[in-house]
């Protein structure tokens, strides 16, 4: 399928997009929370997860439930950061299966938790080259009368400026529950944009999952994004794919400042939030 996706091939950029020097990234050690933390999840069908947090690897073991015959299990440098409370976001790539990288939502106090498994296909016309599958899950011992994340509409119509760095700046249309429109403000793209793919979970009110898939370029992104105060908003995350040769994997963190610009509001019967 993909070749040459060996572990020195990880930090390339992107056709120019971003770079791991210049995103301005903040990195920080693993929240003290999650370090020799065991967390297990588990679904409906009864598989469960079971992810094993050191300082800076994950241990998981992955057993099948009904009508699942997929065991699995591996050892993997991770990464997460604190969004709120007892909210944590968590990433990592399979090294066994390295086209393919895990985000984690994990909320302890709901105990409730959001997975997107982002994977590098088979070019295909008209289809982004990453897809995601989203799974929602329990978290082993903590009750919750709470809901899940669910699909959530409520950035529809949202207009918010996001920087990356002193000299990366992006602005995001948010057009509707499927789709987002993306130019660039300032940066190596300056002038360019696009109309893409997106979904959106919310994990808590006004914190937001938002993940997002390319189709010029052959790469995706997870984020979750603190939306609770307008004029300071954040958001950290995972940018995977392709870079331009479309060879060798990308795979950089995130760290956005965003602003909100502007809100539109639609008439009721043309909402596309409806």
């Amino acid at each position: 399928m993909i070749s040459d996706l060996s572990e020195a091939s990880i930090r390339r950029p992107i056709h120019g997009l971003l770079t791991a020097a210049d995103i301005g990234l903040t990195r920080t050690d693993p929240p003290p929370a999650l370090v020799g933390r065991v967390v297990v999840l588990y679904d409906d069908h009864g598989t469960r997860v079971t992810h094993r947090f050191g300082t800076d690897t994950v241990a998981w073991t992955r057993s099948p439930g009904r009508g699942d015959d997929v065991s699995a299990s591996g050892e993997d440098h991770y990464e997460a950061f604190r969004i709120a409370d007892d909210l944590f976001y968590v990433q990592f790539r399979r090294t066994r299966t390295p086209e393919e990288t895990i985000s984690l939502a994990l909320d302890f106090t709901s105990g409730h938790a959001l997975s997107v498994t982002s994977l590098i296909s088979d070019p295909a016309p008209g289809r982004p080259r990453v897809r995601q599958r989203f799974a929602t899950a329990r978290i082993e011992g903590i009750e919750s009368t709470m809901l899940p994340p669910a699909l959530s509409t409520a950035l529809t119509g949202r207009r918010v400026l996001w920087e990356y760095g002193p000299d990366r700046v992006y602005e995001h249309i948010y057009l509707g529950p499927r789709q987002y429109t993306w130019q660039c403000l300032a940066g190596s793209e300056e002038g360019l944009a696009d109309t893409d793919e997106c979904t959106a979970y919310e994990l808590r009110p006004g914190i937001f999952l938002f993940a997002w898939q390319e189709k010029a370029l052959p790469c995706a992104a997870v984020t979750v994004a603190d939306h609770r105060d307008i004029r300071s908003i954040r958001s950290r995350g995972v940018l995977f794919g392709l870079d331009e040769a479309r060879q060798a994997l990308a795979h950089f963190t995130l760290d956005g400042f965003g602003k909100l610009i502007s809100t539109t509001v639609y008439p009721a019967e043309f909402d596309p939030a409806r």
